[in-house]
């Protein structure tokens, strides 16, 4: 049988780091299990907040190709992050490029993919494209290539685009002509994915000649030989990372950026206001923070007296990320709208932990108490934000932690959910 391939879409792809880039890369790490060849169309890396050349081992296999618009440095542990910047400068850069650039400032990198693209259908055959956004702009550049060579595309959608609270429209134009882009692209793809019931009841309502069955949900995930990968490596090894918890301390951990509107404020008012009443906690509590933190969010550790009880990490590579994560006792999430769905849910699951959810009422929130090992609260509530920590300090020292099952938990496996995702692409290519 012909081997098959998909040509995959991606702007954002490794040595970038953060988890924009997870999603596409493991299904390319997994793809080829089931019988597919990923060809990936992505660019070089420029200037972004992080850097991660670990994640290449995933793609480090003879049937995965790789090609970039631009170079590829020698040496990508030389590459330089940019500075994360503040809300207020991070919200004005985009108003700014949006007001400008439609669907994204990436509409800009669209001629370079394209010119590509040609190169990579002369020495090719390529069966199915698969578009992954943001940035949108990689779905335009599905739409063009289906328009010329008449291969079929799937668009999957990581973040939602029309109904994003965080996507700005200068004029209601711009809005429309976003709509516009978005309905010519659902009439040509073959089958939309996106991450939630909830993403796919908004889609299905704004476009009506969609059906049902035209939208299909493969949530994020987390990938088990991460787990494995740190779990089973010899304490005797190079590679090996202390992963072990510390019995004596009660840690609950954050992972990945404050993006947009999140901040840690409420929650570390909130754990102020348990030690202030649970003095004897403080010597056994560590709340850890890992990756990139904003100064002003710095400034409420201080503000709140908890210096020597937040442990802010920095930026760390997945794996050292992994480790962290099954050194802790408890996870914790804040969200404060119903529309993304963060990734680091999904590894939270992988690492079978606890969770305090600080979200609305919603999809995130629901998922997160089906694992029955998590207890919520809203996103600014500080008084039950700091229940909430009483209640679980309480089960850490009683050793009653819950965690979730392996056949929840198991929902979530990056192997399985591209499994979906191979037969949705075999679908495709047969028609």
């Amino acid at each position: 049988m012909e081997e098959r391939k998909v040509l995959v879409i991606a702007y954002y792809f490794p040595p970038l780091g953060l988890s924009g880039v997870q999603r596409v890369l493991k299904f390319v790490k997994y793809l080829p299990e089931f019988g597919w060849k990923p060809i990936v169309l992505t660019a070089a890396p420029k200037k972004y907040y992080a850097y991660d050349d670990t994640l290449l081992e995933d793609i480090d296999n003879e049937k995965i190709i790789v090609y970039r618009t631009g170079k590829l440095p020698d040496n990508t542990s030389e590459l330089k992050p940019r500075r994360f910047p503040s809300y207020f400068l991070q919200k004005a850069g985009r108003a700014w490029l949006q007001t400008i650039y439609q669907p994204d400032s990436k509409i800009r990198w669209k001629k370079e993919a394209l010119r590509l693209a040609d190169r990579i259908f002369k020495e090719h055959r390529i069966d199915v494209v698969l578009a992954t956004a943001p940035p949108f702009t990689d779905f335009l550049i599905a739409r063009e290539i289906y328009n010329k060579y008449h291969i079929p595309y799937l668009i999957d959608y990581r973040d939602e685009w029309i109904d994003n609270p965080f996507h700005f429209y200068a004029t209601p134009f711009h809005k429309l002509y976003s709509i516009k882009l978005e309905r010519e692209v659902m009439q040509s793809a073959q089958k939309a994915i996106v991450l939630t019931r909830s993403a796919k009841e908004r889609l299905l309502l704004r476009h009506r000649f969609v059906s049902h069955n035209d939208v299909i949900i493969i949530p994020h995930g987390y990938d088990s030989d991460d787990f494995a990968r740190i779990i089973n490596c010899p304490s005797d090894s190079e590679n090996f990372i202390d992963y072990c918890p510390n019995p004596e301390k009660f840690t609950i951990t954050h992972s990945g950026l404050f993006q947009d509107n999140r901040t840690p404020r409420y929650f570390l008012q909130a754990l102020s206001q348990f030690l202030s009443k649970n003095k004897e906690a403080r010597e056994h509590i560590e709340a850890r923070f890992i990756g990139l933190m904003r100064k002003n969010h710095l400034k409420f550790v201080k503000k709140f007296n908890l210096e020597d009880v937040v442990n802010i990490t920095g930026y760390l590579n997945h794996s050292q990320t992994i480790a962290q994560l099954l050194s802790s006792d408890v996870f914790w999430l804040m969200l404060d709208d119903n529309v993304r769905t963060p990734g680091k849910l999904y590894e939270y699951f992988g690492a079978k932990k606890t969770m305090l959810i600080c979200a609305p009422q919603g999809t995130v929130r629901q998922i997160a108490l089906e694992s029955k090992a998590a207890i919520s609260s809203d996103p600014k509530d500080v008084d039950g934000i700091e229940k909430a920590l009483t209640d679980i300090y309480r089960l850490w020292k009683s050793r009653t932690l819950p965690v979730p099952s392996d056949g929840f938990v198991s929902r979530f496996n990056r192997k399985i959910l591209t499994e979906e995702l191979a037969r949705e692409l075999s679908l495709a290519s047969e028609r």
